[in-house]
């Protein structure tokens, strides 16, 4: 791809992903092509405990028929199968999409991050419907074949990022995108995670595999390591690079999801790993700061973003944003929260300071502190939500969302485009995954990046990187 060809696909990415991501799209999904739009949907989950629990659960109550379940812990796999007794039960997800072809017509993903691609890609190919978590998947090279195979297979899809979903995230992509705040110059993210271990050493020796566990299933796609009780299974697994993406990729699916869009942000041409604590061979740090810088893009300036993570909670003290910079948010609350988003622009500031960016503060002009976008007063003897004079007259362009589930099930149906469908899913989460690729590479080392063939100019090592090694027998 050369570089109009490059920015051609890049323009038409962010017109779909943003003006018209609610148009109804020209054909519904192959398979519900002909058949009673009424029917019900036959959804397969992939991972039915702990984030996988309530995704079963909503695509049961969005109108889908579980048919199929999958757990490589035999305990959690047969509590759900209580609650779906019909379901056909499974520990191997290959074993279950291979049997069941035929009577299933979209899954669900909800594993450890190093699951997503593979079973996403085995059951993309076959032609299923995808809803899977966040992050999509642990590599770029992972993101961009799901995006491809997406288009390819005409694919009803949607990253569980809830956030999506929230009337005021897109009312704060309308409001960045009208101006109100200027030219963005500056994005800074923070977040409170983690929360799981991360910042060590792999621990020596071997404990027994309990009873239920399938281990080697649990491990799928990655190297063989002995089993440790309580180091990966069944939460412990985020921090350590063969499992998991760290705090930037658990959490930046939803921190970031409203800049990425409102600010068109594209691929970055550098990231660096800028600073963080003490560096362990297979675990992220407890704390690290990143810089991705993004080139002008349509009408927007250059920028810079600024990422920041590190529980508050925990003894070596968290990397956060320069006093300078978050002033008027300390000014507002007395200090600042666990996590948030602060959009700096020539004329004004946007701050949103929850993980879903459903609420957002705005501090405009000549104004000294931010002031909520919008308030509940009482008017004529009701209570009603009233927006900031200053946006009041922005147009609302964007549809608003019957739930993010339900948009994937609507997807499927009628073929109009979920908010977090894989065109703009797996690309948010390539863009942050060019983070972790910086972190591994090393602090300090300024990394350019060509998006559109997946390498640095500058850096050939961070090629290994880019794709996982697969073990036999899991590969895609």
């Amino acid at each position: 791809m050369n570089a109009l060809q490059a920015e051609i696909s890049r323009r038409r990415f962010l017109t779909r992903s943003t003006l018209a991501v609610g148009a109804t799209a020209l054909a519904a999904p192959s398979f519900l092509r002909g058949q009673n739009l009424n029917g019900k949907i036959r959804v397969a989950c992939v991972g039915v405990g702990g984030k996988g629990d309530s995704d079963c659960n909503s695509a049961a109550g969005c109108g889908g028929e579980i048919v199929g379940i999958c757990d490589v812990d035999e305990g959690t796999l047969n509590r759900k199968g209580q609650r779906f007794p019909d379901a056909k039960k499974y520990k191997d997800f290959r074993k279950m999409l291979t049997e069941m072809e035929k009577s299933i017509d979209a899954v669900t993903v909800s594993t450890p991050d190093h699951v997503h691609g593979v079973a996403a890609v085995m059951a993309m190919r076959m032609g299923k419907h995808i809803y899977c978590q966040k992050p999509l998947v642990q590599t770029v090279y992972e993101a961009r074949l799901l995006r491809k195979l997406a288009k390819e297979k005409n694919l009803a899809t949607q990253m569980g990022n809830q956030g999506s979903g929230e009337s005021g995230l897109r009312r704060a992509v309308e409001v960045i995108q009208a101006g109100v705040i200027g030219k963005p110059k500056e994005l800074h993210v923070w977040s409170n995670r983690p929360i799981w271990p991360q910042g060590l050493e792999r621990p020596a020796g071997e404990d027994p595999v309990p009873p239920s566990l399938d281990w080697d299933l649990w491990l799928g796609p990655a190297a063989h390591r002995p089993y440790k009780k309580g180091v990966y299974h069944t939460f412990a697994w985020r921090g350590w690079f063969d499992f998991g993406t760290g705090a930037l990729g658990d959490m930046a699916c939803h921190t970031v999801n409203m800049p990425f869009r409102a600010l068109k942000l594209g691929y970055p041409n550098v990231v660096e790993y800028e600073i963080g604590s003490r560096f362990y061979p297979e675990t992220f740090p407890k704390t690290s700061r990143i810089r991705f810088e993004f080139p002008a893009r349509d009408d927007m300036p250059p920028l810079k973003f600024w990422w920041y993570d590190g529980n508050p909670g925990d003894a070596l003290k968290p990397l956060r944003p320069n006093a300078e910079v978050i002033k008027e948010i300390i000014a507002m609350r007395g200090e600042l929260p666990g996590s948030g988003c602060l959009i700096v622009g020539d004329k004004g500031k946007i701050f949103s300071p929850d993980d879903y960016g459903a609420r957002f503060f705005l501090l405009t002009g000549d104004g000294e502190k931010f002031e909520p976008a919008s308030r509940r007063v009482r008017k004529d003897g009701k209570d009603v939500e009233e927006e900031h004079e200053a946006i009041r007259d922005i147009p609302k362009t964007l549809p608003r969302s019957p739930g993010h589930d339900q948009e994937w099930f609507r997807m499927m149906r009628t073929g109009e485009p979920a908010y977090s469908n894989f065109d703009i899913a797996a690309y948010l989460t390539e863009i942050i995954l060019l983070g972790c690729i910086a972190l591994r590479v090393g602090e300090g080392r300024r990394m350019e990046w060509d998006g559109p063939n997946m390498k640095s100019p500058n850096l050939p090592e961070a090629a290994q990187f880019v794709k996982r090694d697969y073990r036999p027998g899991w590969e895609i």
